[in-house]
Formats: C-alpha cells, structure tokens, sequence
C-alpha cells in the first residue's frame, strides 16, 4: 500500500465516524474517532514492516487519549499526552505522576499510573490521566493492557 493511500483510507474514515458521532456518546465517539487519527499520524513514521507497527500504536494511543477530554487538545498536546501515557503504562512507578506540558498552548496534564497485574498472560495497568485546559480540570480515568507487540491497547 501506497503512503497516500492508507493516509486517505484513514481520513476517511475518521470523517465517517465523526458523521456518526450521534449514535455515540462523546467519550465513545472521541475515543475511536482519536484512534483512526492515532493511526493516521503512526502511520507517518513508520518504514516497511515497521510502519505497520507505528500505525498499530499510533491508533492504540489516540484510542486511550481520544476520549472525551481529548476534543479540547490540539495536534500537540495529544502527541505530548499520548506520550506521557505510553511513559506512565511503560516504565511509571506506581501512583507517581508522569508530567506533560505545552508552553505554545498552555495545556497540560499527568497521567497516574496504578501497580501493574496479570490478567489472561498480559500486564495491565488502570491510570488516572488528568488534563488542565484554560483553567479548568479534565480526568479521565482507564485501563490498558499490553498487548504481544509491546503496545498498549484501551480495555475500559
């Protein structure tokens, strides 16, 4: 597959999704419309065989950060909570908070990673990401797990 065409396979259907939005509510709409845009934008970096990977969990990151908070984010402060919370899952010690912050928009947020557990051979994690948006508070809380290829997907 061409780059431009998984590119507008995946516009495309973040376009189709967001039209649907009404059957959802706005958690579950921003979550899978920010999954298809996690996609889109993993799907920029990755070569070859890789760019299967970065496309796989660019879409597992926007699912766990497209949630309802998200629609206030920009392109930037997304990247930047995307990271923290892939952070936080990775390597967070437990209820330490992993610190994000965008000077160009003043947004910011920290991700609360709780102990990890077993659950069906994967490790899991529950975490509080909280989000500060022109002064007023946002939290989300989640669970992820790991999935085989070392990515982290959304459970609930």
């Amino acid at each position: 597959m061409t780059k431009r065409w998984v590119a507008a396979a995946l516009a495309s259907a973040t376009l189709g999704l967001a039209g649907c939005a009404g059957e959802f509510n706005r958690a579950e709409s921003g979550t899978v419309i920010g999954a298809v845009a996690g996609g889109l934008i993993g799907n920029q970096f990755g070569r070859g065989s890789g760019r299967a990977l970065a496309t796989a969990a660019g879409a597992i990151a926007g699912g766990i950060i497209g949630h309802e908070i998200g629609r206030d984010l920009d392109e930037e402060d997304r990247r930047m909570a995307q990271a923290a919370e892939y952070r936080a899952l990775e390597e967070g010690p437990s209820d330490r908070p992993i610190r994000w912050r965008n000077p160009d928009s003043g947004h910011y947020g920290e991700v609360i990673p709780r102990r990890a557990y077993r659950e069906e051979e994967r490790t899991c994690r529950e975490f509080e990401h909280r989000v500060w948006i022109d002064g007023r508070r946002e939290v989300m809380t989640g669970r992820a797990c790991r999935r085989r290829d070392g990515t982290w997907r959304n459970v609930g």
